[in-house]
């Protein structure tokens, strides 16, 4: 089996893109010294998180000087998000960090809003353009076609890729071309920036090509094989796709290549056997009505998300809703399905339950939260979500007098691993009230008053799987954990849960209305046009779904909608 080198700085998910290489055909070789990147022919560099920690571990160990070496030698190299921004000089996360200097400008972080003020979340997380339409277009009109309707390293206008940063290359026409680099662009808001950029034997990708699904697939093999322009593919749409804008749904402008998510979730659970299964809830009861209570039981996880990411979904995220609590830290169940899932989903995976401090059975010894996560990280997961303690947390923020102490799980491990990758889970549940001067707390009109009449409600964060509520509310809560390194925010909502009636519309706009980090809406979806809805009248950036997609049905109703014409990754432009 032909071999690649990896470099790898502890950069997070690193699993996911060598399973990724494998199923290419290649097998990895580690890179440990500069010497092993002297002798190395093919090299990729990864990079999740900081600017600043990426290049400066580099530089610690010595590895720029090989680097920088290895491309002017022409061998082939291949930079992955941070591995793409190393190009440059440097980047406004890390002033005083130099980057490679290949490309002499700097990063700069994506504007919180548009110039006609319309917002924009960040950081950016979702399935943008990598096109060269541009490219193309220069080359017809110019003496060398050469390249003219080809697709670069499997590039192709009508796939999507999966992005996940805060700094971004800007990108003005004609400028790296001179330069002699291909580019391939991305659009969020009124920004484009580079999405891949390429020259002789050196390829970048701002995107995650291991978790784009198979159109990412192909821009790895490409590179593998040193297949720098080719026939494009049929298609980029998924199987059973006949049009990409038979009923599309709304992006934010026309020109943003930025889709809105639709994410697959699992609550995972040992059942009463003492099994590993995917269950849902009725308001966060998961036993069935009838008579002996069994945990529903609704498939096994690796197989369920399998099946997800076949027929469609952004992202599956994995929900351990009773965190194991008596497993030693390193075997932790969902572990061993987060390595199994890894090997065949290429889309983003998450976990949440158990991120937090605790103290290892096995051991006796205390675990940081930051270990948990380091942990899953290296289990195949992109992200990990966050629930009781992030309330917790809060209720410390405030006070301290909105002291942050840099010791929660949400600091320590936004500040190793980047902001995307911390996720935090909101339980809050409606408090109704005749006005706004009964309490203290935020609150915000309703459409739906309670049987008292009471027309205004504020929403209180729960703990424990929504067993203990708190003297907390839903906007202290999201404001303080996006001030800790929270870069999203998955907002369930108890009273709609296992309902089947729709997102609860009021809440998401209330949290939307006060958090710049994008957020999901979750609880509450039942049939398709849920999904329409909540993306129609909020300017939500995601939304999940768990007991309509996590259906016995085949496929469930949900599944049909993403599999559909107006598939999401495809049809919000």
């Amino acid at each position: 089996m032909p071999k690649v080198h990896l470099l790898d700085y502890v950069a997070g998910n690193i699993r996911s893109l060598v399973n990724a290489i494998e199923k290419c055909g290649y097998e990895v070789e580690w890179i440990r010294s500069p010497e092993d990147v002297k002798n190395a022919d093919k090299i990729i560099l990864p990079g999740v998180g900081h600017f600043g920690h990426c290049l400066t571990s580099l530089s610690s160990a010595n590895y720029l000087p090989a680097i920088r070496e290895h491309i002017a030698s022409g061998k082939p190299f291949f930079g992955i998000c941070v591995g793409l921004q190393a190009l440059f000089a440097g980047s406004e996360e890390a002033p005083l960090v130099s980057g490679l200097d290949l490309i002499s400008t700097s990063l700069r972080r994506f504007s919180p809003q548009n110039k006609d003020g319309s917002r924009k979340s960040v950081p950016c997380i979702g399935w943008n353009d990598a096109s060269t339409l541009h490219e193309q277009s220069a080359s017809a009109s110019s003496t060398d076609s050469t390249a003219t309707g080809k697709s670069f390293y499997g590039l192709n206008p009508t796939s999507k890729y999966y992005y996940v940063h805060s700094y971004f290359a800007p990108y003005t026409p004609g400028e790296l071309e001179k330069q002699g680099w291909t580019v391939a662009t991305a659009t969020y808001g009124d920004e484009t920036y580079v999405g891949a950029i390429g020259r002789g034997n050196v390829l970048c990708t701002q995107f995650h090509p291991e978790k784009s699904g198979a159109a990412g697939l192909r821009v790895i093999k490409a590179f593998l094989e040193g297949n720098v322009w080719s026939e494009p593919s049929p298609t980029g749409l998924p199987t059973g796709s006949s049009s990409a804008t038979n009923g599309a749904l709304p992006s934010d402008t026309g020109a943003n290549g930025l889709t809105r998510r639709i994410i697959a979730c699992l609550d995972v659970r040992t059942n009463d056997a003492g099994d590993l299964v995917v269950t849902k809830g009725d308001q966060y009861d998961v036993r069935e009505k009838a008579a002996g209570s069994q945990v529903r039981n609704l498939g096994k996880p690796v197989e369920m998300a399998k099946r997800y990411y076949t027929q469609g979904a952004d992202e599956v995220t994995f929900l351990n809703i009773t965190s194991f609590r008596d497993c030693p830290v390193a075997d932790l169940p969902m572990l061993e399905i987060l390595r199994r899932t890894s090997e065949t989903v290429f889309v983003p995976l998450t976990i949440g339950g158990g991120i937090r401090d605790m103290v290892d059975p096995a051991t006796n010894k205390a675990v940081s939260a930051l270990d948990v996560a380091k942990l899953y990280f290296a289990s195949g997961a992109d992200k990990v979500s966050i629930g009781s303690d992030a309330v917790l947390a809060a209720e410390e923020y405030y006070a301290s007098g909105k002291q942050l102490s840099g010791k929660t799980g949400i600091e320590t491990i936004s500040a190793a691993y980047g902001v995307q990758a911390v996720v935090v889970s909101v339980d809050p549940k409606r408090v109704y009230v005749s006005s706004p001067s009964e309490t203290s707390h935020h609150t915000t009109r309703t459409s739906n008053p309670d049987a008292q009449g009471r027309e205004y409600v504020w929403f209180a964060c729960t703990i424990k799987g929504g067993r203990e509520t708190r003297d907390l509310d839903v906007v202290q809560l999201v404001t303080a954990v996006e001030a800790m390194g929270a870069g999203e925010i998955l907002l369930n909502a108890i009273d709609r849960d296992g309902q089947n009636s729709g997102y609860d519309l009021e809440l998401v706009g209330l949290v939307k209305s006060v958090v710049g980090v994008p957020v999901i809406a979750s609880s509450g979806a039942g049939n398709p046009a849920h999904f329409e809805e909540v993306f129609r009248k909020t300017d939500v950036d995601a939304a999940l779904g768990a007991g309509m997609v996590s259906s016995n049905q085949a496929p469930s109703p949900s599944l049909e909608f993403l599999r559909s014409a107006s598939h999401w990754r495809y049809a919000l432009l």
